[in-house]
């Protein structure tokens, strides 16, 4: 009996054994296919913006088309508002392929190819469809430079067009810049822009700016509708002037070494994914534009000033001739013939 009894337990561990070694080998198999299903990448993108800007939103818009055409073999996890570091950091992380993605805009990408500087030029774009048309044609292809450096730009996405905002008076022309101490990024043609204009032109890293407009330690700064409304300068300004100075763009970028390692149908999904999502960017920036001035107008707490922008433009023609030699003429004439 005993042996009878032992026979029967033996099976039932063989059973249970064989049900368990198909369950495990069919956890390793795509549905249908008869092949292991293969491991996972997951990739990081960094950038500084908050969750709801636009650029923000295009980059999860990527990260979901992504991940949807691969059928899940590529997710992209996103660290906004400066987790994985400030702009030379995220291109540092690039360069080094500690970060697989990251945007930053072409004023910061201008130590690696001093060209895409001309993109920020005061008054350099007629409008959005200008911009749009040239980052696409000429903005891709400058960027293919960068590449040996360990950079490829997958888009161009939006970082908004750019106005005054300060707290000491209305600016009714380029004369009432005279003094004032505003922030501007770290680069030469917001410093050349600012000095042309009269103003006093002070660096500073952005996470320091409200307090900075809080406890006057500046008059003022310049950037896009989106920034006046998500980082609150609206309530420590009284003044926002629609000089529309720049158009300033957020390139999405790749580091090299992730690049490399991808493969050809992975890339082409990438790039595929990365034009439809900057598209989508671009449309949610029009449309958060023209939102975030109405409600700042509500708040009553600042201003919004129109203004002639000729006068603020030819003031800061000289910031074209300062940089010529940096971005070649020619390169000048090429983006202003795009139609």
């Amino acid at each position: 009996m005993k042996s009878k009894s032992l026979v029967v337990k033996v099976a039932v561990l063989l059973i249970l054994l064989t049900a368990i070694g198909n369950v495990l080998f069919a956890g390793g198999q795509k549905e249908g296919a008869g092949q292991e299903v293969a491991e996972v990448m997951e990739l990081k993108l960094g950038h500084l913006a908050d969750p709801l800007n636009p650029y923000a939103l295009g980059s999860a818009r990527f990260a979901e088309l992504v991940e949807e055409r691969t059928n899940g073999q590529v997710v992209i996890k996103i660290f906004p508002s400066s987790q994985l570091g400030k702009a030379q950091k995220l291109i540092e992380g690039l360069v080094l392929g500690t970060i697989d993605f990251a945007l930053t805009t072409t004023a910061v990408l201008g130590q690696f190819e001093p060209k895409l500087l001309v993109f920020g030029f005061p008054y350099m774009m007629r409008d959005r469809d200008h911009a749009y048309k040239a980052l696409d044609t000429i903005g891709l292809e400058l960027a293919e430079s960068m590449e040996p450096k360990g950079l490829k730009v997958l888009c161009y996405m939006e970082n908004g067009i750019r106005h005054m905002i300060n707290d000491k008076r209305e600016l009714n022309s380029p004369d009432d810049m005279k003094g004032l101490k505003m922030r501007v990024m770290s680069t030469p043609v917001y410093i050349e822009m600012m000095k042309s204009l009269g103003a006093d032109p002070t660096p500073m890293a952005f996470g320091e700016v409200y307090s900075a407009c809080q406890q006057h330690t500046i008059d003022g700064l310049e950037c896009p509708a989106v920034h006046f409304w998500q980082k609150r300068f609206f309530e420590v300004n009284k003044h926002i002037t629609l000089t529309g100075h720049t158009y300033e763009s957020e390139p999405m970028m790749i580091s090299m070494k992730t690049w490399e390692k991808l493969s050809p149908e992975v890339q082409k999904i990438m790039l595929d994914a990365a034009a439809e999502a900057c598209d989508y960017a671009r449309k949610i920036a029009v449309e958060q534009e023209a939102g975030y001035f109405q409600q700042i107008l509500d708040s009553g707490k600042c201003a919004i000033d129109k203004v002639d922008t000729a006068p603020f433009a030819e003031k800061t023609k000289i910031v074209w001739q300062i940089l010529e030699e940096k971005v070649g003429r020619d390169l000048i004439e090429r983006i202003q013939a795009v139609k």
